[in-house]
């Protein structure tokens, strides 16, 4: 076994605090997985609150894996060393299950890479009865599992606080894995793969899954009704993260804001605020080695008592961040506390430049908010601005890119007006139509179109010296949008693969495929596709109906008491 290896989680684990770790063979063993570096699993709050419940059950304990880095990986490649877990360095392979949370799909091939780490093999049906189920959860597996479909022995399609309890419990008393998966079928929020058989008409176009052996035709999304009954903080505290010393603490979950590209907005409806009451007993019980409290959540600044909670904090003295700020409802309050607490940057996502963009993909704020913004931030003494856009927006034109460019020409005057002399940071994505969104039916812009758009944003604002322009790889945009829309048979290619050490695009192309057509294709409303089988919800013609009205720039309010609209409400 590797001195390197051991040497790296026990530096890890001497900068933690909050780990808990149980005497081997006292408790069943329960990996979790987090499929990035541990600086970024360690960030997610999801992660360690099923580390708190799993926990405390009393008959499980809970240890973490992460994704070594690529000097790690080579020293467990050439030493054989396993995979180890942070707690107690016992390898993947000898836990009684391994639960993984799957957040990106380009995180696909790092789960891949860890199990083979862990020295578990890949596809479901090749591993026999005495190896570990895999049980995978997060935002990935509740949109669209496919393509992961045989890698899992099982999925958690929604949230996992209840079903994951729900799933020990059916492991723990069954005496086989063929009775395990069986019980585990007939979970609600329980996706078991191996049970479902893909349907095809005689020309080869997919009929969707056909349930076997008693399994349910749909598989209902899970959600927490009573958030306040489960823990929503910090699990652990570590300064190798992207929150460093920082204690977190989800004030709200769900959003209800309507966002036509928003995948979480509509997988993670309806919005849940938390009692206040519960956030500042959450808050008065932090360690007091952190420096600062996180509040996390979808849409923090929706929460009905955001006011009183920022101004206990300031009036306590207690430094905080806020994960996602609205440009329309900040105020000088709001933006004082964040500098005073040593925020530098105001962060806003207009997510589109054109007015009729905005209108298109329903983000409901106006040039106006942003210019609030920046005067707010100018006030508290805030030095930059940061601006989050996508291009290859359904309905786009180049037009609304040469928009885009003047919008944030306009943004950087108005710093200069307000006296705010810092950087203006434009951090810009290609759009990814994902499943359950009024835009799944929409294609991938062309390649060759957000290559020109890139350039044309490029060329717009390269002259102002203090505006650092950010895009992200083209090449991860495409992959991204075929993974989130792929069926099993993607899935056959990303195994393939990741085996051959070729590329997607590579396996793709000598079965005949091209990776840009197939990312950039039109689905029709109506039609059967791979996660059809999930039901989010909402109803496929509420989403129909918000595709028509983004191609009108028509509004849809935000969700309200008594509203009845999409079908996530109707049992309430």
């Amino acid at each position: 076994m590797s001195w390197l290896i051991k040497n790296t989680i026990k530096e890890y684990r001497a900068s933690e605090w909050g780990g808990q770790s149980f005497p081997p063979g006292l408790k069943y063993s329960v990996a979790f997985i987090y499929p990035n570096v541990y600086h970024l699993g360690m960030s997610n709050l999801g992660m360690h609150i099923l580390y708190q419940i799993i926990n405390a059950r009393g008959d499980s304990a809970c240890e973490r894996f992460f994704l070594p880095d690529p000097k790690l990986i080579k020293e467990h490649e050439k030493t054989r060393t396993p995979l180890l877990s942070m707690e107690s360095m016992r390898p993947l392979a000898d836990f009684d299950v391994i639960f993984v949370m799957l957040s990106f799909e380009m995180d696909y091939d790092n789960l891949l890479k860890i199990l083979d780490l862990g020295n578990i093999k890949l596809r479901a049906a090749d591993r026999n009865k005495r190896e570990p189920l895999i049980i995978i959860g997060g935002p990935c597996a509740t949109f669209n599992p496919e393509p992961l479909a045989n890698v899992a022995d099982a999925f958690v399609i929604g949230e996992g606080e209840e079903t994951v309890q729900k799933i020990l419990d059916t492991i723990y008393q069954s005496a086989s894995k063929d009775e395990r998966l069986q019980k585990l079928s007939q979970l609600p929020g329980v996706y078991v793969p191996s049970f479902y058989e893909e349907g095809f008409d005689e020309k080869g176009q997919f009929t969707g899954l056909v349930p076997q052996a008693g399994a349910p035709r749909k598989i209902s999304r899970q959600w927490v009704k009573d958030i306040d009954s489960y823990p929503h903080t910090s699990a652990i505290i570590t300064r190798n993260t992207e929150f460093a010393g920082m204690y977190i603490v989800e004030v709200a979950r769900g959003c209800g804001r309507h966002c036509r590209f928003c995948m979480a907005g509509y997988s993670f409806r309806k919005p849940r605020p938390r009692k206040l009451a519960n956030i500042l007993a959450d808050i008065a019980k932090r360690p007091q080695l952190t420096k600062k409290v996180g509040l996390m959540g979808a849409a923090v600044s929706d929460h009905p008592e955001i006011k009183k909670l920022t101004t206990y904090l300031v009036e306590q003295g207690i430094n905080f961040s806020v994960a996602s700020l609205r440009a329309d409802t900040l105020d000088q309050t709001m933006c004082d506390a964040l500098a005073k607490s040593g925020q530098q940057t105001m962060t806003v996502a207009p997510e589109a430049g054109s007015e009729r963009m905005r209108a298109a993909i329903n983000k409901g704020i106006t040039e106006e908010h942003i210019y609030n913004a920046c005067t707010l931030a100018a006030a508290s003494g805030m030095k930059n601005i940061k601006l989050y856009y996508m291009i290859g927006l359904p309905g786009e034109e180049d037009l609304d890119i040469t928009e885009t460019v003047e919008m944030i020409k306009r943004v950087r005057q108005k710093m200069d007006e307000v006296g705010n002399k810092g950087e203006l940071i434009v951090s810009v994505n290609g759009f990814v139509p994902k499943p359950f969104t009024p835009y799944q039916w929409a294609p991938l812009c062309p390649v060759k179109t957000l290559k020109h758009r890139f350039k044309m944003l490029n060329d717009g604002l390269k002259k102002d010296k203090r505006i650092k322009l950010i895009t992200e790889s083209l090449k991860e945009t495409v992959v991204q949008a075929v993974l989130a829309r792929g069926d099993r048979k993607i899935g056959d290619a990303l195994l393939e693969a990741h085996e051959s050490g070729q590329n997607l695009k590579s396996v793709l192309k000598m079965q005949g495929i091209d990776i840009d057509e197939l990312a950039q294709r039109e689905l029709t409303v109506g039609q059967i596709l791979p996660w059809s089988h999930i039901d989010i919800g909402v109803k496929d013609e509420y989403m129909a109906r918000e595709l028509t009205n983004s191609e009108a720039g028509k509004f849809t309010p935000m969700c309200f008491d008594g509203c009845r609209r999409c079908g996530v409400c109707k049992d309430i």
